[in-house]
């Protein structure tokens, strides 16, 4: 039996797709910025379709903001009779306010208030798991980690043993350095049955999270540094092919002949046929090596980082693929180049979240064991 979710900042679905390709069953989404709705309900449906099965096209439940549903509404549209007694949460509360690219006005801020709203939501559902995924930053920076054990405290406060950890997509098998900050929270009793102990109030360490030892320490790997571009260099033996962008943009078929492959911003600066293949060094125009793997897809203002070997940006198909979302996920053409990067770099990579939703399955099995 498929463990009903819950999706809050549902975005693209790229987090509903890695947790549906573990076996969950996303029954309710939440998302209201017009733009990636859009894009959610045409992107899924054409993956779903793609899975040869019967489903209905995708669509968000409820567009509304966070910040007008009440627990009691969602749990009514969510699920038809009475709650079940398991249920997960999943979600992503907008990051910027806690990013090195954003304003660090923390839960404070428009944005970072979100993450306060969303524990409360979560509280109130009392759901037997939740997954809070946001930016390092929540944890990294001083101020922000004080914010972050304020809401961490009130989810144990409400019966939950909860665990954190700073995850690499890189270090899981994604072609991309993204480092992400995940919040694991189970009911207390079920995780001591997963972790075979008692734990105390305060206790971490205790969920298993998901590690791929072929990957581990790959940043340490030793990675070409630049190339002329222009030129072909060569692959070092010791890196992994599938961590580089190669595939992604060389090795699985021409990405231009795919849809979304053509859709990319017109490049006019002589720049694009002048910076080196693998500098990532300048904050803009940050061109990737194919042998290499892509920083953080982070996209703003246009900037969105240069092919290896053309002189142009990548194009969304090709940021499609080194966020690991499967080729069936299409974007509509009505929606702007800039909608479709902001929802591509909004996301957490499928892949990554596909191997967290396997460690949760897994911890949950253990549990009921």
């Amino acid at each position: 039996m498929e463990i009903p979710l819950l999706s809050f900042f549902t975005g693209g679905g790229f987090f509903d797709i890695g947790f549906k390709q573990a076996g969950f069953s996303v029954c309710w989404t939440n998302e209201n910025c017009p733009a990636f709705i859009t894009g959610y309900e045409y992107g899924m449906s054409s993956w779903l379709s793609s899975l040869g099965k019967r489903a209905q096209a995708a669509s968000i439940a409820n567009p509304k903001s966070i910040c007008n549903l009440t627990s009691l509404g969602v749990l009514r549209e969510a699920f038809a009779g009475p709650r079940p007694k398991l249920f997960g949460v999943i979600g992503g509360p907008p990051c910027p306010d806690f990013s090195n690219g954003g304003t660090h006005a923390g839960g404070n801020g428009s944005n970072g208030i979100l993450t306060s709203v969303f524990a409360n939501m979560i509280c109130e559902l009392h759901p037997t798991f939740f997954v809070i995924e946001n930016v390092s930053g929540l944890y990294r920076v001083r101020k922000h980690r004080a914010f972050l054990e304020i809401k961490i405290a009130q989810l144990r406060e409400r019966g939950y043993a909860v665990d954190y950890k700073i995850l690499n997509a890189l270090e899981l098998g994604v072609p991309q350095y993204r480092e992400r900050l995940f919040i694991v929270g189970i009911k207390k009793n079920i995780a001591q049955c997963g972790a075979e102990r008692k734990l105390t109030v305060a206790e971490e360490g205790w969920f298993t999270w998901p590690i791929v030892d072929a990957y581990t320490g790959a940043k340490s790997l030793p990675w070409p540094t630049t190339a002329p571009f222009g030129e072909k260099p060569t692959k070092p033996k010791e890196i992994p092919l599938e961590l580089t962008v190669y595939p992604a943009l060389f090795g699985k078929g021409d990405p231009e002949k795919l849809p979304n492959g053509c859709d990319f911003f017109n490049p006019y600066s002589s720049r694009f046929n002048t910076i080196p293949e693998g500098d990532v060094a300048r904050k803009s125009f940050k061109r990737l090596h194919r042998y290499r793997f892509s920083p953080t897809a982070w996209y703003g203002n246009q900037e969105v980082h240069l092919h290896p070997s053309k002189a142009r940006r990548l194009s969304v198909r090709e940021a499609l693929r080194i966020q690991s979302v499967p080729d069936e996920y299409v974007l509509p053409e009505e929606m702007t180049l800039s909608a479709k990067f902001k929802l591509v770099c909004n996301g957490v990579p499928c892949v990554m979240a596909s191997h967290l939703a396997t460690a949760v399955k897994s911890f949950l099995k253990r549990a009921s064991a």
